[in-house]
């Protein structure tokens, strides 16, 4: 049929009738008041031609009179992905000539530049996408707008978000004129929307994002109701609140993680902590690791030490959000709980033992640091460069197999010892430990003596480094290999992977630097990444931008020798220094740096032996799935990954090769929740196990879900479980008390509104629209006369959100303040005044230096050309771009803490870097100069 009634239309038409009339179509159905129309189906789109007649006879049938025309893409509307204002909608049009233009319309903007170019981000093809197109009966509205089913500035499920205006809403949707916002706690204020937008998100089971309008009489209609695409998912439903701290960016991961990488981490971490003595949930929220801290933020022994926790490891961002949350009365301290965390009085005896040897006797602390890196990368059976599959593993193998993986067979050996009968557990940890120890407490010692810059200086160069010593490796492999110059810039990375596989490639020294290092990757600690053996086209990559230096004074391993030459020269003037004012703190501080230039650079040594267990985990994992593709369960061997552990037991080719169960039972353990989603349902889309007989369907709904997923860009790095992201609720509340403060008025009438900022800010952000992800400073209504992207207002005259100060008289680790006179939207103060002027972004300096460059923004290391001398500008890092550091000038990142990856490295080159600069993949554009000043944490933009 080429046109239909709405009311015939259902949500499972979509291919038929596109998203927006599938949608209209359900609400009718719902006996919602929707106004009366017809839809132009996807099958006159195909034929190219319009059915004249039908749709004249339609809009007789309405009674003639204005309608509205709206497009209806079979791609529209829907949960992934809602294409506001990508394709064309047409108000009151009257007469049949008028609609049939109108309709002509709507089909031509399918192929509009805006519209093609979101199907670009989000991998759709354009061949695969037909235009339905919606006529409807006019609604003479005297108020009309949106209504938020939650939050989508905070995120936070408990509320409700109404935006409206005078007329038919257009300034709503298009932000073309003042608009009135409220939030809604209850249906008090505005029943009639709260109970609709109750019903609505009951039915479709996530947050709804409705247009709405009411005509003269009262009447309320409704014009559309789309999932709210970008608001990040929730946490676990809660009686008691939680809050929820995301793990992943501590390891250099805002991407998600796959199913069974996902379950895998879970365990490790769980296990970590336990061993700390610290009790705490690790969960699964979007495809990313949170962990529920609400016992140590209630434990009036803890919740100060959480602070700190958060200002070392997880960043300037994380602490001050945690310190917001402990302000929150839901989360006041609970005296005389049972949550307070402890370790054994063994573990801390082994612990401070480890520690006080490892100080004492640092090259032999290194040995033993070596020898358990040895043994677990036997045990792991080295890298593994063999093909999947070799060995001919028999099928009653695979099910000890996945249990393996998944961390949960429990009849293999013991964990390691070595000759003396410790635990590499103990050889690597206590070393490492002592280390980052030797680092920290120096700078408190030398306070008031010593500056951020100077202790940078001395951490610099740091030897015994394996990431450092990878990269290396990788730049003399590539300045060994200039005679084959051409073809390695010449060629793809992936092409020359292909070819280094297939064995088509001259011996250039890859096989020996595989040996060594091919267990890693971006993004490694995921089981599901593939590794540098299976896919080497990063390292490819990499080995051309080295290619393209040819100052060698900039040469990587010039650049680290200068680096350790400044770093002891530092060291011996501090000596001096710090000796003859302070004779006992200060020979104490002189020791440890001294001891953190042996020791600190085996922090990466941990990880690297694990690595090792992980890839040989996943070969074996894919040695099964190479099986379940021969049974047909599976498409290709890396689809394992995205099953959970107990879904890929239960799927092990013994069971494949049996007849097909046609009854569809389970096919993993009754009532297991574990690994994201596989089909449609709740606020990810999906579900949270299989349940299916068709693997392949399972597979294909979650690899769906991942890779929209891998788009976003922001991750709230605390969560509350009613859906809040405090980060963004603290800058709403931040930004009402300037405004209180100021004196100016605050209203309800503002220009912008939040679905227009969703089509704008969002788009800039992930790609998609509307979410809680965005950092836009409202929690309630009132102006926001913003002007930036992130929703910050960057004025001369005034602070912005980067502003960090760093004062003489710091009162947390590294010294970042947080008062009651704070000056930014997190409360966080940097620099002599904290006023950053235009064009200056500011952050963490992490590693001293200034440069001046054009930005590189990258977003996939693996596919990324940085230029010697260009200023590497990131979301997040992990030892898997370490590589893109040797030609780079400096780093910039979103995220971080002072000891994370990214910066630690970069200390280690002598490179300056300035982490936690909220928005810097946005704010500044790709070949922008800019200056990164690591010792102020500045970024200033060319204007």
């Amino acid at each position: 049929m080429l046109v239909v009634p709405l009311s015939q239309v259902s949500a499972a038409d979509i291919a038929f009738a596109g998203g927006k009339a599938a949608g209209l179509g359900e609400l009718i159905r719902l006996g919602e008041r929707v106004p009366d129309g017809f839809c132009v189906t996807t099958e006159a789109h195909r034929c190219g031609v319009l059915p004249e007649t039908e749709v004249r006879a339609a809009y007789e049938a309405l009674g003639g009179g204005p309608v509205a025309i709206r497009s209806s893409a079979t791609a529209e509307d829907l949960a992934g992905a809602s294409f506001a204002g990508q394709h064309l909608t047409v108000l009151d049009v009257t007469g049949p000539e008028a609609v049939l233009a109108g309709i002509a319309e709507c089909w031509e903007s399918l192929h509009g530049e805006r519209a093609r170019a979101y199907r670009d981000a989000r991998g759709i093809g354009h061949d695969t996408v037909r235009m339905a197109v919606v006529v409807q009966r006019m609604v003479r509205a005297e108020t009309a707008g949106v209504l938020f089913t939650a939050n989508p500035v905070t995120g936070r499920r408990t509320e409700m978000m109404v935006e409206s205006a005078a007329g038919p809403g257009t300034s709503v949707v298009d932000g073309c004129g003042p608009v009135s916002r409220r939030v809604l706690a209850d249906g008090t204020a505005m029943p009639d929307l709260w109970a609709l937008g109750e019903r609505l998100q009951r039915h479709r089971g996530s947050p709804q994002d409705v247009e709405w309008a009411i005509d003269p009489a009262g009447d309320l209609w409704v014009l559309q109701s789309r999932p709210v695409t970008a608001l990040f998912p929730a946490p676990p439903a809660s009686d008691d609140p939680r809050v929820y701290v995301e793990f992943g960016h501590v390891q250099g991961m805002l991407r998600p993680v796959t199913p069974m990488g996902m379950a895998t981490l879970k365990d490790v971490i769980s296990a970590m902590l336990a061993a700390l003595g610290v009790r705490a949930e690790i969960v699964d929220i979007g495809g990313r690791l949170y962990g529920d801290l609400t016992d140590l933020a209630r434990h009036p022994a803890t919740r100060n030490r959480l602070v700190k926790l958060m200002a070392v490891d997880f960043g300037p961002r994380a602490q001050a959000a945690m310190e917001h949350v402990l302000t929150d009365p839901r989360f006041a301290p609970v005296k005389g709980g049972s949550t307070r965390p402890s370790g054994s009085p063994a573990t801390a005896f082994r612990a401070l033992t480890g520690i006080i040897r490892a100080l004492a006797r640092p090259a032999a602390a290194r040995a033993r640091v070596a020898e358990a890196v040895a043994r677990l990368a036997g045990e792991g059976g080295g890298q593994g460069v063999g093909a999947v599959g070799e060995g001919g593993a028999a099928q009653e193998e695979c099910h000890v197999r996945v249990a393996a993986a998944s961390g949960n067979d429990t009849s293999g050996p013991p964990a390691s010892t070595n000759s003396s009968g410790a635990s590499d557990s103990d050889d690597l940890t206590w070393p490492i430990v002592a280390g980052m120890l030797a680092s920290a407490l120096p700078g408190r010692l030398l306070e008031g003596l010593a500056t951020d810059a100077e202790i940078h200086t001395v951490l610099g160069g740091l030897p015994h480094n394996v990431t450092i010593e990878m990269d290396l490796a990788l730049w003399r492999l590539a300045d060994a290999a200039r005679d084959h110059a051409d073809l390695l810039l010449g060629t793809p990375p992936a092409d020359l992977a292909g070819l280094y596989l297939s064995g088509g490639l001259p011996d250039i020294g890859l096989g020996a630097f595989l040996a060594r290092y091919g267990h890693r990757a971006v993004a490694e600690a995921d089981l599901g990444v593939p590794r540098w053996f299976e896919d080497p086209a990063p390292v490819f990559a990499a080995i051309a931008n080295y290619l393209r230096l040819t100052d060698l004074d900039q040469a990587p391993d010039r650049r680290f020798a200068h680096a350790a030459e400044r770093a002891e020269a530092a060291l011996a003037d501090l000596a001096v220094r710090a000796r003859r004012r302070r004779p006992v703190r200060g020979t104490l501080a002189v020791f440890l740096l001294r001891r953190a230039r042996e020791l600190a650079g085996l922090r990466e040594s941990g990880k690297f032996a694990g690595l090792y267990r992980l890839a040989a985990d996943r070969r074996r994992l894919l040695e099964t799935g190479a099986l379940l593709v021969a049974a047909g369960r599976l498409a290709e061997p890396a689809d394992i990954m995205f099953l959970n552990p107990g879904e890929a037991a239960a799927a092990e080719p013994s069971a494949a090769v049996s007849a097909p169960d046609p009854a569809g039972r389970r096919i993993g353990p009754p009532g297991r929740r574990t690994g994201p989603p596989s089909g449609p349902t709740g606020e990810t889309g999906l579900t949270t196990d299989a349940g299916l007989a068709d693997l392949r369907a399972v597979v294909a709904a979650r690899k769906s879900w991942y890779q929209a997923e891998c788009l976003r860009r922001h991750v709230p790095p605390v969560l509350l479980s009613d859906g809040t992201d405090v980060e963004a609720a603290l800058a709403a509340k931040r930004h009402i008390s300037d405004i209180e403060s100021s004196g100016e008025e605050r209203d309800t009438d503002r220009n912008v509104s939040t679905r227009q900022e969703a089509d704008t800010d969002r788009e800039a952000l992930t790609g998609q629209e509307h979410g809680s992800d965005r950092d836009t400073p409202i929690d309630r209504e009132h102006r926001s006369d913003r002007d930036t992207s992130s929703g910050w207002r960057h004025e001369s005259d005034r602070d912005t959100p980067f502003g960090w100060r760093h004062e003489s008289d710091r009162d947390t680790p590294f010294g970042w303040r947080h008062g009651s006179d704070r000056d930014t939207p997190c409360g966080w103060r940097h620099g002599s005044d904290g006023v950053a002027g235009v064009g200056v972004l500011r952050g963490v300096g992490a590693s001293a230096g200034r440069v001046t460059g054009r930005a590189r923004i990258v977003h996939e290391p693996g596919r990324a050309r940085v230029e010697p001398g260009e200023i590497l500008v990131v979301a997040t890092t992990d030892p898997g771009w370490t590589p893109l550091f040797l030609t780079a000038a400096a780093l910039v990142t979103e995220t971080g803490a002072i000891m994370a990856h990214g910066p630690t490295v970069a200390r280690e080159y002598g490179m300056p870097a300035v982490i936690s600069v909220p928005g810097a993949t946005r704010l500044i554009t790709d070949g922008q100069v800019v200056t990164v000043d690591g010792a102020a944490g500045t970024v200033t933009t060319a204007l």
